[in-house]
């Protein structure tokens, strides 16, 4: 055997299917950039489904995987098609592109026929909120809602308008949280998305342990900073994400319920171990705990409350 095919058969053969499994993922900055799109607008079509990503094994984040990248762009009509699908605009222009008036347009969008999509705070921490433009185009070409844009506003609709109805936040927040369900199948993952709508003493109310709400803390999904922490700004954008009428959070606190109960189910929540407790050797019957070991669980809150009240009394 020659020396040169001695040195052929020693190197690692590449199929064109192993290099494209080694493809790095790329950052979603590196992968809007990849696809011609600006930050925004990448993300605005990550969170519609339009650009899928996977989690950073090393814990920095998503990423986009370069197959996906190859699949966006393939896409007929691609990008010219993408950025239209992932287009959002404010009241005037969204009035314009129905064409109607921008009160007409807020009307629509309080009585929940349209949806916004995003929403950011002004310079007078006002609430802008963003629709896509797809979405009220397809409206406006509706027939079934040819009279609503041209004739008077039936008076059930009337009256809830009256009433004060607004229906923007809870919309956004309807279409936030299938964003972060899609984006995870950990069932506590989906139990925290479910739970960042709600208020936490809403959360604390249905899961009584503390260890299993410190448990699903890790997962609470990070939350876009809106100002300061206190601040009038951050108060705003908290009111925003968090549900405010009764059968909204009636639904979300039945949802939280259920899917508490799937993620025990899928792997409890760690607790500490006890103090002095040993591994059981196998095959070994599992000893009942000493009665004085046999606290609640609530008795870390007990106990962090009653210390934080002597710090308070001896400063």
């Amino acid at each position: 055997m020659s020396g040169n095919t001695i040195t052929q058969s020693a190197l690692p053969t590449t199929t064109p299917r192993t290099a494209q499994a080694v493809r790095p993922a790329l950052t979603p900055s590196h992968a809007a950039r990849e696809l011609g799109l600006k930050r925004g607008e990448f993300d605005l079509a990550v969170r519609l489904g339009c650009i899928r990503t996977l989690p950073d094994e090393g814990g920095g984040g998503r990423r986009v995987a370069r197959a996906e990248i190859d699949r966006v762009r393939s896409e007929t009509g691609f990008p010219e098609a993408l950025r239209e699908r992932v287009k959002a605009v404010g009241t005037a222009e969204g009035a314009a592109l129905m064409g109607v008036s921008a009160a007409r347009f807020t009307r629509f969008a309080r009585l929940g026929l349209i949806a916004p999509v995003k929403w950011y705070l002004n310079r007078y921490r006002a609430v802008v909120w963003l629709y896509l433009a797809e979405e009220l185009r397809q409206f406006a070409a509706s027939e079934d809602n040819a009279r609503l844009l041209r004739g008077r506003t039936p008076e059930g609709l009337r009256d809830q308008l009256d009433a004060g109805v607004d229906l923007r936040a809870r919309n956004w927040r309807g279409r936030h949280v299938g964003f972060l369900l899609r984006q995870t199948e950990d069932p506590w993952a989906r139990a925290a998305a479910v739970a960042s709508l709600l208020d936490p003493v809403q959360v604390a109310e249905i899961i009584e342990d503390p260890y299993e709400r410190a448990y699903l803390n890790r997962y609470h999904p990070d939350q876009p900073a809106h100002g300061a922490p206190d601040s009038p700004a951050a108060h705003v954008a908290a009111r925003i994400m968090t549900a405010q009428d009764p059968d909204e959070i009636s639904w979300l606190r039945s949802d939280l319920a259920n899917a508490i109960e799937e993620a025990r189910e899928h792997r409890p929540a760690p607790r500490p171990t006890p103090r002095g407790a040993e591994t059981p050797h196998a095959g070994a019957k599992p000893q009942p705990r000493p009665v004085e070991e046999q606290g609640s669980v609530e008795e870390p809150e007990r106990s962090r409350r009653r210390f934080g009240w002597l710090r308070r009394r001896n400063p």
